[in-house]
């Protein structure tokens, strides 16, 4: 029989597969990974090698990829922190970066090419993005190509946030974008992603995934009561986060952008417009 695997999470075509699933997958061909970085500020992950296909996710700068092939100015790959497959722009990608040694801890911020905030910045970061930092100037790290970026908006990758809820709280009125992991625009499960990302938990992408694999069941009934704040609300295709007892924070279709509202208002109107109801509650060790 064949073996039914996530496409989201597995690097198998028709035409080519990952070398590592050769007598898993049927596929023409199988390619050994080629490892590179994000280089670009962001980089959209897309379900099809071209710019008009669906967004299923972002890669930021420093990540690791893996990639399978390369043509026609896209990469198909895997990112080595959640598995995501997918295609990246080929200008987004190389191979001769730096491991990172800081990411970004502020919502967003900027490389400027000096140590002068007075300077036309080269690129704009969003939280979770990384760098390798080869020196400091003044107030500003200086990075591997050269950039200087505000020494407060950056901490070494091994310094973890002791609150993921305030970390997610950052991005309040941030707009909703599908597929989106960056402070100019994000959906649900990437707010959840990156809060925990930053407190040093790496979690799936998706909000299914994220349901099946965090934390601990929590019992709740039709008043919802006894929640704590870091409790996760799951429905079909959707997850929040309890800021409170009461209140749920989530990247919204709705109103299209982060808001924090009280839950049971929020569970009742994503009921009576079909969203299904809560699936599960869960609470994080």
């Amino acid at each position: 029989m064949t073996e039914i695997l996530d496409r989201r999470l597995t690097p198998a075509r028709p035409d080519l597969a990952a070398r590592h699933l050769d007598g898993r997958v049927e596929a023409l061909a199988f390619a050994d990974p080629v490892p590179m970085r994000v280089v670009a500020p962001s980089a959209p992950l897309r379900r099809e090698p071209r710019p008009d296909a669906a967004l299923d996710t972002e890669a930021l700068a420093g990540e690791a990829v893996r990639v399978y092939e390369s043509h026609e100015g896209w990469a198909w790959v895997q990112l080595a922190g959640d598995s995501y497959v997918g295609y990246l722009p080929d200008e987004a990608l190389a191979g001769d970066a730096a491991v990172p040694t800081h990411r970004v801890r502020a919502l967003r911020t900027f490389v400027y090419p000096g140590p002068s905030i007075k300077m036309p910045p080269l690129a704009d970061l969003s939280l979770g993005a990384m760098l390798a930092v080869t020196g400091e100037s003044g107030d500003f790290f200086v990075t591997e190509r050269g950039g200087h970026v505000f020494k407060p908006h950056l901490c070494t990758r091994d310094l973890h946030e002791p609150d993921f809820v305030g970390v997610a709280e950052r991005f309040l009125e941030v707009p909703y974008l599908w597929g989106g992991k960056t402070s100019l625009g994000l959906d649900c499960s990437a707010l959840v992603q990156l809060a925990l990302a930053a407190a040093g938990r790496a979690v799936p992408r998706d909000s299914d995934m994220q349901e099946k694999g965090l934390g601990e069941p929590v019992a709740f009934d039709e008043g919802l009561a006894d929640l704590q704040r870091g409790d996760l609300v799951f429905w079909k295709g959707h997850v929040g986060i309890m800021t409170d007892p009461e209140t749920l924070l989530h990247a919204t279709a709705f109103s299209m952008n982060v808001i924090r509202e009280p839950l049971r208002p929020a569970r009742d109107r994503i009921l009576a417009r079909n969203g299904g109801p809560i699936t599960a509650i869960k609470r994080l060790g």
